[in-house]
């Protein structure tokens, strides 16, 4: 036991470079007679400082891996045809992302699309010949439109609130249309030209109809909606499934063609909201909840900065036409639920772990799935879902981390000081002795209806490697404990939410007599930045700070984020016209002058989600009082800088943080 004690200690851990030598795998898709799995790994090439994206194969016959796609670009969004012959997928290798073919046997993937501004999410019909997909067209273009070279500019002119978003950019006039491409002709028919999104979801089983999500085009500034549609390919005839009351998305039909399921909600505590799961009968033209009054949140929930394209499935039929399998998170887990048509739910896997990925077979109810832990960045396993059998199938990181050190996360529960239970983590440093004083860092999620989860995070192990105590908590507002839970902090950002983690901090130093409670250090992103503002704008118990792509002015941020006038309307509870004191008392920027504590911004330039006037307003009202402050902006980079940003931002963030913390604690 000592020697093994040794060893661990003897370990180094994790570093920030190391995002460069590790890998991820998502979307893993089983081949429809469950014998292969198709998957995206993806690295990071440390010359180049790309992404490079590549499929893989592995057969659950002969327990082989090999490589199914080569080059340095980003294949990505695997689909098996339905006969097995072929699989479609993304990729960019000629400039634009478009839809390619390769054979399940391997060879040459052929270019299907050659649209001028790309393609995405490939569906197949039933009959294996065609792909429903999506393409973006400005109003009068069409799919043999060739892309000039104008270099000439234009004014932008805009008529509507939603006109950037996170990612995008400012409103390029393109809007997704639905398209059939027949892969053996070469034929591609336009379903949709309106001035709306159409998303591409399924196919019926007899090929008759498909499903699609869209808005509408003239209330799409006044209402937040998403609604599930049903076209009639012959007559093209739309049916509305859904009545612009909420957010529904994923419509799958049943294999007996008998019923149409969806996820979503009607909006009833506005962002905070669960979604249910929805069945449509397709005979009776009626909807039914499913898991009404089932208090979980369906999907996967989990925040974290290391899994590159992951993709939540879903709901998945079984060939019977009586369940489905989905994943939940709940308690800091994400899981796997089966439900029946009857509205049954019953667990398959519940485990301390972020399943970030699911495929089955629908006749033998086996399954892949893509697990991550805080100590394993993310892997492959073979599930048999009908009695728990397990075996790991994927291993990209091992031999990376043979011998690295990884800091476990330890469960927390303590109480808030209204006696509400909070959830977290406390991870220890790399190299832990008993016998001496640790800094601590608290960390604060963004969303805030998101989760932090049993799953990697290389930003917390680069802290733990550098000596810092790391400890990440659920304050209520997180998804994972309720609908009242989650709906706890709307209106009252910086209130209780405020409390739970500074609860969370007493409890740590009270519990674990390692902590020093004079070396405390503070960070998060997006509401996590908001709440990073407020914290030091309210105590002076921390030594350092860092801002993550921040909130700090509710009221410009209502007309600068693509989100802002609803998002503020429905978490923080005003508007700029009628309740603009009820923003500025919850504005971090209104108690700058309290500050004290040594802070850290950093930003993304082109992020729109919260822009990055945010961050220079708290810096300069900083600055005027000749406070300890610096803003770090990233050219180029959106509000996923820290998750998806290009390789060399998103080591350089994590530097910048370990470096702050290096300095002043």
């Amino acid at each position: 036991m000592r020697n093994e004690r040794v060893k661990r200690m003897n370990k180094i851990g994790i570093t920030a470079r190391d995002l460069f030598h590790l890998k991820s795998v998502t979307d893993p898709k089983l081949s429809p007679d469950g014998s292969m799995a198709v998957y995206v790994q993806t690295r990071i090439d440390e010359k180049t400082e790309k992404y490079i994206s590549n499929l893989f194969m592995f057969s659950l016959i002969t327990n082989e891996t090999k490589q199914w796609t080569f080059g340095d670009n980003r294949d990505t969004s695997p689909a098996w045809s339905p006969d097995g012959k072929h699989i479609a997928f993304i990729s960019d290798r000629s400039g634009k992302k478009q839809v390619h073919i390769i054979g399940s046997i391997g060879g040459e993937a052929r270019q299907l699309t050659h649209f001028v501004n790309g393609a995405s999410k490939p569906i197949w019909s039933p009959c294996s010949t065609k792909l429903l997909l999506s393409t973006g067209l400005k109003e009068g273009e069409n799919l043999n439109t060739v892309n000039e070279n104008d270099l000439s500019k234009e004014v932008n002119r805009y008529d509507r609130i939603k006109y950037k978003w996170d990612g995008r950019g400012y409103f390029d006039q393109l809007y997704q249309q639905l398209v059939i491409a027949d892969i053996f002709k070469g034929e591609y028919t336009l379903l949709t030209e309106n001035n709306i999104d159409h998303l591409p979801n399924a196919w019926s089983p007899d090929g008759q109809r498909i499903a699609f999500i869209s808005g509408d085009a003239e209330r799409s500034d006044d209402e937040l909606f998403s609604d599930i549609f049903i076209m009639d390919l012959d007559t093209k005839f739309l049916e509305k499934i859904t009545d612009s009351t909420g957010f529904f998305r994923d419509p799958k039909w049943s294999p007996n063609g008998e019923y149409l399921s969806f996820i979503g909600h009607n909006k009833e505590f506005a962002g905070a909201t669960f979604s249910n799961i929805w069945l449509y009968s397709i005979m009776d033209q009626t909807t039914k909840c499913l898991t009404d009054g089932w208090d979980v949140q369906i999907g996967d929930s989990a925040i974290g900065d290391f899994q590159i394209g992951a993709v939540d499935p879903g709901i998945l039929w079984t060939n019977d036409s009586q369940g489905f399998y989905f994943l939940i998170s709940d308690y800091g887990n994400t899981g796997v639920y089966y439900g029946s048509i009857e509205g049954a739910m019953y667990p398959s896997i519940l485990d301390p772990q972020h399943i970030y990925g699911l495929t089955i077979d629908p006749e033998s109810h086996r399954a892949v799935v893509a697990i991550s832990t805080p100590v394993h960045p993310g892997d492959l396993f073979a599930y048999n879902l009908t009695n728990g059998d397990k075996e790991q199938i994927s291993f990209v990181n091992e031999e990376f981390l043979k011998d690295k050190h990884l800091s476990m996360a330890e469960p927390i529960t303590f109480p808030s000081v209204d006696g509400l239970t909070i959830h977290g983590w406390i991870m220890r440093q790399n190299g832990f002795n008993g016998s001496q004083k640790y800094p601590l860092i608290l960390e604060i999620h963004g969303g805030p209806h998101m989760m932090y989860a049993n799953t990697y995070v290389h930003e917390f192990q680069t802290l733990a490697n550098e000596g810092y105590t790391v400890l990440f908590t659920n304050p209520r507002g997180s998804v994972g404990y309720g609908q009242d839970f989650v709906n706890a902090c709307r209106g009252d950002y910086g209130g209780m939410d405020y409390k739970d983690l500074m609860a969370g901090v007493d409890h740590v130093l009270a519990t674990y007599d390692f902590i020093d409670d004079e070396e405390l250090g503070v960070s998060g992103g997006s509401y996590g930045g908001f709440m990073v503002n407020w914290i030091i704008g309210h105590t002076n118990r921390f030594k350092a700070a860092v801002s993550q792509r921040c909130i700090s002015n509710w009221l410009s941020f209502y007309g600068v984020s693509d989100i802002g006038y609803y998002f503020t309307e429905w978490e923080v509870g005003g508007d700029i016209i009628n309740s603009a004191e009820k923003l500025w008392q919850h504005s971090p920027l209104k108690y700058v002058s309290n500050v004290d504590t040594p802070l850290l911004l950093l930003h993304g330039e082109k992020d729109f989600r919260c822009p990055i006037e945010q961050s220079e307003q708290f810096f300069v009202a900083l600055k005027r009082q000749n406070k300890e402050a610096i803003l770090v902006s990233f050219p180029n980079e959106t509000h996923e800088v820290s998750r998806s940003g290009s390789p060399k931002m998103r080591l350089q963030h994590v530097e910048e943080i370990k470096g702050w913390f290096n300095k002043y604690l």
